[in-house]
């Protein structure tokens, strides 16, 4: 199929490799894997998700409602402040409910019927280095410090969930834990769960899986009642399919080319921007020079004046209608685009095993306009 228009596309044998290699590590560390639905939301892939595992995590209504509808279990719910108008609500939709702050459980825990309900914690250590990720950063909004604990848990607290990773590994993981240990296992005793929170990659490549498994032995030892949950998002979804696009024009300044394309940065992959990084571009080579023989910026096509991101080195000079495919685009951008501008959003597909490509999604001028209904 000819791709004329911006897409994202998910790779169907690539997700099953993650998700196959996510099921073989929950069986080695005796642990639940979830997805957490903030990195990946697309819930035209869960009949795929459902084969591998049973559950998910949410962080607000519309994705505990997501979980409860569309994937078909209850969700384990956390945000860091419930309201009023919509607690029921989630509640009715999730299976595990974990509290941001004391005063947030003394205000709903009696509405939290049904629910196993948990405290999320901060161990004041992470090594998430960019403190727009850092949700352990001092005076961070997340969780409750160790001091600040009673002795003894209020009866219907039945679990901690502890989130202090971004995309890391197992080594982190492992010095992450003896300080999350150190200050919270007096209280151990009293739970029935803890959840670890997101950020592990364990189907990056270099992901030291043994190691993970070994950590897991030693604290199912130690702790032999807890039942052990992770909840990545971005590992699910990791490498699992790409952006593609099109350069429309190329402009020149000070000897500067840029590539405008027909998405946008800020628009289609705003952690490009955010965080930052600069994204793997099929076929070229990111470089430190802006000046150079078939070296371009590539510029997204909002009125944004920073949506751009340089430079790439081309093996020949780009023309327009030139493909430029941006490699793994899925998780943590289909779930933060906007329609910034109006700009065309772009559609959604899945490339299945047998070849064909199923377009999931497109996106039209009712999209844009009823947003602002």
């Amino acid at each position: 199929m000819e791709i004329k228009k911006p897409i994202y596309i998910v790779e169907e044998s690539k997700l099953r490799r993650n998700l196959s290699l996510i099921q073989q590590v929950a069986t080695q560390t005796d642990s639940e894997f979830i997805l957490a639905f903030k990195a990946f939301a697309l819930w035209k892939t869960f009949p795929v998700f459902r084969e591998y595992i049973r559950a998910t995590t949410a962080s607000s209504l519309s994705e505990a409602k997501l979980a409860y509808l569309e994937f078909g279990n209850k969700a384990h719910t956390y945000s860091p402040a419930y309201t009023d108008e919509e607690f029921d609500e989630i509640v009715a939709c999730s299976s595990h409910l974990t509290f941001n702050s004391l005063s947030q459980y003394a205000r709903f825990h009696q509405r939290a019927s049904g629910c196993s309900i948990g405290l999320r914690v901060n161990p004041e250590y992470s090594e998430v280095g960019t403190m727009l990720y850092n949700p352990c950063a001092p005076g961070t909004r997340f969780g409750v410090t160790a001091d600040k604990l009673p002795e003894f848990l209020p009866d219907d607290i039945e679990g901690f969930h502890c989130h202090c990773h971004c995309e890391s590994g197992a080594d982190v993981f492992e010095r992450t834990l003896r300080h999350i240990e150190e200050k919270f296992s007096p209280w151990f005793s009293q739970l029935k769960w803890i959840n670890f929170g997101g950020g592990h990659l364990v189907t990056r490549k270099d992901y030291d899986i043994s190691l993970l498994a070994h950590i897991m032995q030693g604290f199912h030892q130690r702790y032999p009642h807890l039942k052990v949950i992770f909840e990545p998002g971005s590992a699910f979804a990791w490498q699992t399919g790409s952006l593609v696009s099109h350069v429309v024009d190329i402009v020149e300044d000070k000897n500067i080319k840029t590539a405008i394309l027909d998405v946008s940065f800020t628009c289609h992959m705003p952690d490009c921007l955010e965080m930052p990084y600069y994204p793997d571009v099929r076929g070229a080579e990111h470089v430190d020079c802006e000046i150079g023989e078939n070296v371009y910026r590539l510029g997204g096509n909002s009125c944004l004046a920073g949506d751009f991101m340089s430079s790439w080195h081309f093996s020949k000079a780009l023309q327009i209608g030139d493909k430029i495919v941006f490699e793994d685009m899925i998780h943590y951008t289909t779930v933060k685009t906007n329609t910034f501008n109006g700009i065309s959003h772009p559609a959604i597909g899945m490339l299945h095993a047998d070849g064909c490509l199923e377009i999931l999604r497109n996106f039209d001028y009712k999209d844009y306009r009823d947003r602002m209904d």
